[in-house]
């Protein structure tokens, strides 16, 4: 097998991999609705991109290297948008005032 041949399989798939977050990062800056995304989904998979990137330094795989750092940055910017919009709903739905209730039926007799 050619020796350039791992390192060719290695970048297609990191790119392919990396941009797969693109979409969802434009969408939630864009549109500022994160509410169908799992903060635990993106906990886990900013772990993991964190835990590759060190992989690929110890064995020095630059592609490793550079696909993870790079999605680690596009799924940690989706993890930050997530929480940053959490807590401004959290803010604004706790700031509401009570007297804002849904008005009761009215029972008949």
């Amino acid at each position: 097998m050619a020796d350039w041949l791992p390192t060719l399989l290695a970048t297609i798939a990191g790119i392919l991999s990396t941009s797969s977050f693109v979409p969802q990062v434009l969408k939630a800056w864009r549109e500022r609705d994160t509410a169908a995304i799992s903060k635990s989904m993106y906990l886990v998979t900013v772990t993991a991109f964190v835990l590759w990137s060190a992989y690929g330094f110890l064995i020095g795989a630059w592609p490793l290297i550079v696909f993870n750092l790079l999605s680690l940055g596009l799924s940690g910017t989706i993890l930050a948008l997530k929480i940053r919009n959490d807590r401004s709903e959290a803010g604004a739905s706790s700031a509401a005032p009570a007297s804002r209730r849904e008005p009761e039926a009215v029972r008949s007799g």
